[in-house]
C-alpha cells in the first residue's frame, strides 16, 4: 500500500503502517550515524539530556556529501542500520518512533520496536542524489565536531521509503526470504 505521512509521527499512525509499505514521508526527520549514537549514548549513561527530543521523532542513519551550489545537502544515501543496533533500544524506549536506514535489525532492535509501537523504514541504498531531493532544509543541531556525522534536522518532501519492520514485528525481509 502507498502511504503519505507527516513528520513527527504519532503511535497511531506508526500502527497502521505495514511492512511492505511504500511511504512518503513529509515534514521533520534528524539524522544521526554512528558517532553521534554513540555520543548519545555516553550522554545518557552520564545523566546527561540529549540534543534532540526522541518522543515521535525519526531517525534518518545518513552522513551527507557537500552540498552543491544551490542545494541544501549532498548526496543523501542511507548508512547500514544493523551499526546503530547497540543504541536503537535505549532510544526506542525514549520514545523515538521510527529509524531509516538499510539492512536488517538484531532481535532487540526488532523486539524494542514492538514494545515501542515504532517501525523500521529502508532507504534505498545506491540512490543519495535521488534521495537528496526530497531534502528541502538541513541544519546541523548538534555535534558539529563530528562532520558529516553530526546531528542535522531535515526538512523533508514525501521523502520515500519502504517499512521493513513494522510495529507488530513484520519483517519485510523475512516474510520476503520465506515467500
Amino acid at each position: 500500500m502507498e502511504r503519505h505521512i507527516q513528520a513527527p509521527i504519532n503511535k497511531e499512525e506508526a500502527a497502521a503502517l505495514r511492512a511492505g509499505d511504500y511511504v512518503y514521508i513529509s515534514g521533520t526527520i534528524y539524522t544521526a550515524r554512528d558517532a553521534a549514537h554513540k555520543r548519545m549514548y555516553e550522554t545518557l549513561a552520564q545523566g546527561g539530556a540529549l540534543p534532540l527530543e526522541m518522543e515521535n521523532n525519526v531517525i534518518y542513519y545518513m552522513g551527507p556529501s557537500p552540498a552543491r551550489e544551490g542545494r541544501p545537502i549532498g548526496s543523501a544515501g542511507p548508512t547500514t542500520a544493523s551499526r546503530m543496533d547497540k543504541y536503537a533500544p535505549d532510544l526506542l524506549d525514549l520514545g523515538l518512533i521510527g529509524m531509516i536506514g538499510k539492512g536488517k535489525r538484531s532481535q532487540a532492535v526488532k523486539e524494542a520496536i514492538v514494545r515501542n509501537g515504532a517501525v523500521y523504514f529502508a532507504a534505498v541504498g545506491g540512490a543519495g542524489a535521488l534521495l537528496s531531493k526530497s531534502i528541502t532544509k538541513s541544519e546541523v543541531i548538534a555535534y558539529d565536531d563530528l562532520g558529516t556525522e553530526a546531528i542535522r534536522k531535515l526538512e523533508v518532501k514525501d521523502f520515500p521509503v519502504i517499512v521493513v519492520i513494522d510495529s507488530e514485528g513484520t519483517d519485510l525481509y523475512e516474510t520476503v526470504t520465506a515467500e
